[in-house]
């Protein structure tokens, strides 16, 4: 029997292509960023310091389930501290605290977190996955379009202040072998307002809100979705494949974009 060519190349739907933004610090201004994003259907992460919900110039702990509806709600430690410089008996009490105060507020497990500013060393990051965390977003942006090698180094595309030179970049690229592409970009809200910069979000979402074929995803639904590529299993000559997974997967099968359901078994 012939071997079925199987590559992972396809996000939800049968597309190449996902974008996922991300913000830090829960300051106010993520009110106007929040209602500017659904306009244009654009999807987020947001993470926020417990310990500074309620502060001046932070939203309130009483907002947090309401105003994210429809993004994600990820952590940023406690207080905001210099992680790298932390012992590692404190690093539990920052994540694990401020995902528990999280996790109160919206109902749901926070698996997810980027580094307060952008500090991190290989002593913080193997620690992470005994606090339940999943993924860290850094702060050292690339450039680039590729997924993360390591989801718990997860290095950006582009902070916002680039997002509308990236954004045109991804949607005219073609990538010669068909890889998923991701554009990630990270930022602050109350930036557009001391840089006096709220058309970069406008410009970013006229062209993304016309862009069917970009999975438009939070951090954790990108996580989430590789999880499950990977869980994937298939017979010997990869004819067959398993879905074990709660999550419908797409792949590719000699050529083909090709829907796997939830605990499905398929024929390819």
């Amino acid at each position: 029997m012939e071997r079925v060519s199987v590559q992972f190349k396809c996000f939800p739907g049968g597309r190449r292509k996902a974008v996922t933004f991300s913000f830090d610090d829960g300051r106010t201004q993520d009110r106007r960023l929040v209602e500017t994003m659904n306009r244009y259907g654009l999807k987020g992460t947001f993470h926020l310091n417990a310990g500074k919900l309620g502060l001046d110039g932070y939203i309130g702990s009483d907002e947090v389930a309401g105003l994210f509806t429809g993004h994600e709600v990820s952590a940023h430690t406690i207080n905001h501290p210099f992680l790298d410089l932390y012992p590692t008996d404190a690093l539990a009490g920052e994540i694990w605290q401020d995902r528990m105060a999280l996790e109160r507020l919206t109902g749901y497990p926070v698996r997810g977190m980027s580094y307060p500013f952008g500090t991190y060393d290989d002593r913080v990051v193997a620690a992470l996955p005994a606090f339940g965390i999943e993924y860290a977003r850094t702060t050292k942006s690339h450039g680039g379009f590729e997924l993360p090698a390591d989801f718990l180094r997860w290095h950006p595309t582009c902070h916002h202040k680039q997002m509308v030179e990236r954004t045109e970049d991804f949607l005219s690229r073609r990538d010669r072998f068909g890889r998923m592409s991701l554009l990630y970009v990270w930022g602050h809200s109350y930036e557009f307002d001391s840089d006096d910069n709220w058309d970069l979000v406008d410009a970013v979402g006229e062209m993304l809100a016309g862009a069917d074929d970009v999975w438009k995803a939070t951090n954790a639904e990108i996580v989430a979705y590789k999880q499950a590529i990977d869980r994937l299993r298939f017979s010997a000559d990869c004819s067959i494949v398993h879905n074990p997974s709660a999550r419908e997967v797409w792949l590719e099968a000699d050529g083909q974009p090709v829907r796997v359901g939830p605990g499905e078994v398929k024929r390819l």
